[in-house]
């Protein structure tokens, strides 16, 4: 099933969980269509139903009950799970990490009379190389699950920033819940999958990551992780490491890759993330970028009201507008 969570136009602000059929054309609200079935109370109430409601919902989608079948301009998408248990994201394409250390290099190199030279100079010193830890094992971090967006949704710089860019990833949400789950078992707590921009301020990041304690409001700030436009559940994805990616910026294409090129899985991070504890239904986990999949990989820039579109095939489009306030000074 292709699962959402929306609002109807006529009714804002009122969050009702649906799914989309008829090539996406039609959303069938789960709400309308069974109000006593506790499951669709929300996404993470759909989640933590496991089968039984999974079940409900395919039936439901089946039998398509006309006075719950709305078109999709009658209604607002929103992030289909709002509220995630956890949000992790993690580096599984490696190949993005070294290319994202090659760019800081250059531009740390930059300012230099001699950038080239002092680019190799940097490159050779091995500051820059990919620490041998991010082959041998899952490296993430922790993101706010607080701070989830969802489609349409403008996404503001935040104060001090003026380099916003996109990061074109993919996520897995946890359907169930275990702990030291086995590597052959690992796939079965996957629910489904959605696109993921881990949303970045560069020249915050930047700053703020000389202090050695990560990327603070570089990354973590109002919206700057936005999942969409739906979840797409798992038995709908033959192989979910065989799908092509794109970003474009105003309909022109900056960025392509494909999940083919993970070093990781999501089953290696869920056995690793439940050791010694648990993984939760409602967990997010991201995939990291895939290469070239930010503007700071291509040395290009946003600019404010610019509109990004992540797609991941079959899952499907994820825009978003971005605004970059004119800098203090500039305003007055």
């Amino acid at each position: 099933m292709r699962l959402v969570t929306f609002e109807r136009k006529s009714t804002p602000g009122r969050q009702c969980v649906g799914a989309l059929l008829d090539g996406d054309a039609t959303v069938l609200d789960l709400n309308s269509a069974d109000p006593d079935d506790t499951a669709f109370d929300s996404m993470r109430a759909l989640i933590d139903s496991g089968e039984r409601g999974l079940d409900r919902a395919r039936e439901l989608g089946a039998r398509r009950p006309g006075h719950s079948l709305l078109t999709r301009d009658a209604v607002r998408l929103r992030a289909p799970l709002p509220r995630p248990a956890r949000l992790r994201d993690c580096g599984l394409f490696i190949a993005h990490l070294e290319s994202g250390l090659r760019e800081l290099a250059r531009r740390q190199a930059a300012a230099s009379e001699d950038p080239e030279g002092e680019f190799e100079r940097l490159m050779a010193s091995g500051r820059f190389d990919l620490n041998p830890l991010f082959r041998e094992r899952v490296m993430y971090y922790t993101a706010d699950h607080l701070s989830v967006s969802g489609p349409e949704d403008v996404i503001t710089a935040p104060a001090g920033a003026q380099e916003l860019d996109y990061e074109l990833e993919f996520a897995a949400v946890v359907g169930r819940g275990g702990r030291e789950v086995k590597p052959g078992a690992a796939g079965e707590h996957v629910f489904g999958y959605t696109v993921f921009n881990d949303w970045s301020a560069r020249d915050l990041q930047v700053q703020l990551m000389r202090a050695g304690v990560g990327p603070c409001e570089g990354k973590d700030f109002a919206g700057s992780n936005t999942l969409g436009p739906c979840i797409v559940t798992r038995d709908e994805l033959t192989d979910p490491y065989a799908l092509t990616m794109t970003a474009r910026v105003n309909g022109e294409e900056w960025s392509r890759g494909a999940t083919d090129g993970m070093h990781h899985s999501f089953e290696d991070a869920i056995v690793q993330l439940s050791r010694d504890r648990a993984v939760h239904a409602g967990d997010v986990i991201g995939s990291g970028t895939v290469p070239s999949g930010t503007g700071f990989d291509l040395a290009r820039s946003l600019k404010d009201g610019d509109v990004v579109e992540l797609e991941v095939d079959r899952i499907g489009v994820l825009r978003n507008t971005v605004r970059i306030p004119a800098p203090a000074a500039d305003r007055a």
